[in-house]
């Protein structure tokens, strides 16, 4: 679905404007920010071993996008009261229907991907003492339902979240959202589900519910999380996790862990759902050294669900493979350098390899498969150049039940303060 509202001269000024015709009070417009960015999206996908009924051979899209987030200051007083407003826009630079579904652009229903597509959204806020509520456009960024902006443009949804941060070191957060605007799409569209690395578009519903907590302590290197979700009639889901970081000496040691149990919910609207998931991502730091070991397994009959068409955070999932298939096993040897320890700031370097195995295919056989990524990427820190983002990734994922993927992408990022 698209929605050509309008052209970015367009989104710039009702973004900005919409908020300050608000309120001139003291705090409402000194407070305020906004921030435009552009980025340039290569995306391109080989897919070497076809498994499915979708026999596309490449998905490859080039795309330029622009992504304006104005937030307002609040009204004085006991409650205060604000605006955010988000406005985007994409323009189409290369695609061709033979290799669509990237997740850069929209498919129209001749099967070719749109010119432009773009979207404003407005959120009202009040805050009370410390704590804040949110109605409209909402980026929420929770253990149930990740911030996914790993396209062009971000996805978004609309609802309304609460979060209340009274008590040192704990922060609550509850929402009710009804729709959502996908990553490469203008309007709103009902919620669906995805199992493992499969959508579930036999359905959909009207409601994400949330609530949760997370507890930061010991000197806020340690953080204890506990969240209930509702994907309603499709499935629930709850989370605990740990994040800890240790001072060893010229080192510093990490722990991720984190544990979800989900069930379908109310209708069943895509049947019955059982899964448990662990994972632990284990990190050691030295200078501009930075190693990485992950561990994760699924239990239950059923994939792992989360919200189409969105990441999570078990420790070894990428934005190509999930490893989160039914009854799966995997791990994962990662390291990351950071070359201002060299004295080359803004240039970062990670690769990973994820190797996973006793998957239930429910065809007769153990799926297995690995994947190895190398990212490289490097911020400009002076000159005229200063503040351009550029990042690099290469992907090779293999698989004997589902499609291979030969992944390239490339992405320049700019980002100006307007005020």
């Amino acid at each position: 679905m698209t929605h050509n509202k309008s052209k970015l001269c367009v989104l710039l000024s009702a973004g900005v404007s919409a908020g300050f015709a608000q309120a001139a009070e003291s705090g409402f417009i000194e407070d305020s920010t906004a921030t435009l960015q552009a980025r340039n999206y290569y995306f391109s996908r080989d897919y070497s071993d076809i498994v499915g009924p979708n026999q596309q051979s490449k998905a490859e899209e080039w795309a330029q996008g622009f992504i304006l987030n104005f937030k307002s200051g609040y009204t004085p007083g006991p409650v205060g009261f604000g605006i955010d407003a988000i406005g985007t826009l994409g323009i189409k630079l290369d695609s061709s229907p033979d290799r669509v579904n990237t997740g850069l652009l929209p498919v129209q229903e001749d099967g070719k991907a749109a010119d432009d597509h773009s979207r404003l959204g407005v959120a009202g806020k009040m805050r009370f003492s410390k704590t804040e509520l949110k109605v409209g456009e909402l980026q929420p960024n929770l253990p149930v339902l990740v911030f996914s902006d790993i396209r062009l443009l971000p996805p978004s949804y609309q609802g309304a979240s609460i979060t209340s941060n009274e008590i040192a070191g704990l922060t609550v957060q509850g929402g009710h959202l009804t729709s959502t605007s996908l990553r490469n799409e203008a309007g709103d569209d009902k919620l669906q589900a995805m199992l493992g690395h499969l959508p579930q578009r036999q359905a959909s519903s009207d409601a994400f519910n949330y609530a949760g907590a997370d507890y930061a302590f010991n000197a806020n290197r340690t953080t204890l999380s506990a969240w209930y979700a509702q994907l309603e009639d499709i499935y629930d889901q709850r989370f605990f996790g740990l994040k800890h970081s240790e001072p060893v000496g010229s080192w510093i040691l990490g722990a991720n862990v984190g544990y979800f149990d989900s069930s379908e919910d109310g209708k069943k609207l895509i049947g019955k759902i059982d899964n448990q998931a662990f994972f632990s991502l284990l990190s050691a730091k030295r200078g501009g050294h930075t190693f990485y070991v992950g561990y994760q397994a699924m239990y239950g009959d059923s994939a792992f669900p989360r919200v189409f068409a969105n990441v999570s955070p078990l420790g070894n999932e990428v934005p190509t493979y999930e490893f989160a298939f039914a009854d799966e096993r995997s791990w994962q040897l990662r390291y990351d350098y950071d070359f201002a320890a060299l004295g080359i700031p803004g240039l970062v370097a990670s690769t990973r390899y994820i190797t996973g195995d006793n998957v239930d295919t429910g065809q007769g056989f153990e799926g297995k498969d690995r994947e190895r990524d190398l990212d490289i990427s490097y911020a400009f820190q002076s000159g005229a150049l200063k503040g351009l983002g550029v990042r690099v990734r290469n992907v090779m994922a293999r698989s004997n039940y589902r499609t291979d993927i030969d992944e390239n992408r490339l992405i320049l990022s700019y980002t100006w303060t307007l005020f």
